[in-house]
């Protein structure tokens, strides 16, 4: 039986059978070692973050002031600070106080006109005149063209701050508080002037930042300063804080620069045609915030800040809801509180070379400091629409060892034969400023 048995095992296949003989009992498998799973992977936590920035520090000045980093200067309590010109002492202009570059020379082209403002050129020979206290609107005329004044002529009064002259074809546009005038043929009438023409009599009727400054653009067009009706304030009207332009028949009014303070001077570059415009910065944030600016608006609709940045790099610290970030910063910083008021791009020849198209402005002098600055006319050149230098060129109004003041220059403006007028409203006088080798 036993080899049936092995043949059985054979037959059935067992490997058990083969391996332990018939009838014997199969010794049980070994166990087999059983590995253990593979350890769970760690879960993956994707991209590790870069470290956060080391917070920037808050600027401490203007040099350290950035759009990004503006800034923040406390708001103001108390009383304001004031160091005013006071009113205007008597006596003729000190020429000999006077300081200019070598080879530039100034004297008195004309007198006889009270709170001269704004100068517009007419006809030759004939320089235009305005006030803001006078009321009235002068022409002051160089009959022999000699270049010195020999008559003045009054050809409107009874104003209502008719600080804005513009000039064009024959007609003399004037810009009061409310409205805009047109004398027309002026040039040929000063002794019997027309009776005024009303332009528009739809512009905003607040004293504050009301005397208007005007001029026409290379496009036709009559740009008006429309300034914020405050120190510092946001208001719903769009025109408010702007410079605008209407067409020269008072129609069409429309903004075309915004978020400027005040700016009593603008001027287009000769040669690329852009308008560059002084802005007075905000009152009541200490003696040296913030700078007036010097601005450059090459096309419609750019915003310069107010009232949320002012030039470029301060927050202020009343409206802080509009970052620095969002505005037009200036070409050029001015003096703080200096008023920059009128400006014209050199386009003479009898000046230096160096002179050629750059920006001649007056400061008329600060109220808002401690010391006061300004009181000056100065010369900012340019280098592919930027600044490369500010410097004085006519200095002496203000004393500085005594912070006294006998003149205030407002406005300039360049004749045909290349020399300079600058008006001052405190002497009541027009100078020019010449210059030979």
């Amino acid at each position: 039986m036993s080899g049936s048995c092995c043949k059985v095992s054979l037959i059935l296949g067992l490997a058990a059978g083969a391996a332990l003989g018939c009838g014997s009992k199969p010794k049980p498998a070994p166990a087999r070692a059983v590995r253990p799973p593979p350890a769970a992977e760690a879960a993956d936590p994707g991209p590790v973050p870069p470290p956060a920035p080391t917070p920037l520090a808050p600027p401490t000045d203007l040099a350290s002031a950035t759009a990004d980093n503006p800034l923040r200067p406390e708001a103001h309590v108390g009383t304001s600070i004031r160091d005013d010109a006071g009113p205007p002492r008597p006596g003729p202009p000190r020429l000999d106080a006077l300081k200019l570059p070598p080879g530039f020379k100034i004297e008195v082209y004309a007198t006889g006109v009270p709170n001269a403002r704004s100068l517009a050129l007419g006809a030759p020979g004939i320089v235009y005149v305005s006030t803001r206290r006078d009321k009235r609107v002068f022409a002051v005329v160089d009959r022999n063209r000699d270049h010195k004044a020999d008559k003045v002529f009054t050809i409107a009064k009874g104003l209502d701050v008719p600080n804005g002259l513009a000039y064009r074809n024959g007609s003399l546009y004037i810009g009061q508080i409310p409205r805009i005038l047109r004398l027309d043929k002026i040039d040929k009438r000063l002794a019997n002037p027309p009776k005024p023409v009303v332009v528009t009599d739809a512009l905003p009727t607040h004293e504050h930042h009301g005397w208007r400054y005007m001029k026409f653009g290379p496009d036709g067009w009559l740009y008006v300063a429309i300034g914020a009706p405050c120190n510092i304030c946001k208001r719903e009207e769009a025109t408010f804080a702007t410079i605008s332009r209407m067409k020269p028949d008072g129609t069409g009014l429309e903004v075309f620069a915004s978020g400027v303070r005040n700016s009593v001077g603008f001027d287009w570059h000769p040669e690329t045609h852009e308008l560059w415009f002084t802005e007075n910065g905000r009152d009541d944030l200490g003696n040296d915030y913030p700078p007036d600016e010097l601005n450059r608006a090459p096309r419609a609709g750019m915003n310069f800040g107010f009232p949320y940045c002012h030039a470029g790099v301060i927050q202020d610290p009343e409206f802080a809801d509009r970052p620095c970030t969002e505005f037009e910063p200036p070409v050029q910083r001015l003096g703080p509180h200096a008023a920059a008021l009128g400006m014209r791009f050199y386009t003479g020849s009898m000046f230096p070379p160096e002179y050629k198209n750059a920006i001649i402005l007056a400061e008329h002098g600060s109220w808002n400091r401690e010391r006061k600055l300004g009181y000056r006319v100065m010369v900012v050149r340019l280098e592919d629409n930027k600044a490369v230098s500010y410097e004085p060129l006519v200095t002496g109004w203000l004393d500085e060892a005594t912070d006294q003041v006998w003149g205030r220059p407002v406005d300039v403006e360049v004749l045909d034969d290349g020399s300079l007028l600058i008006s001052d409203d405190w002497k009541g006088v027009l100078y020019r400023v010449t210059y030979k080798k």
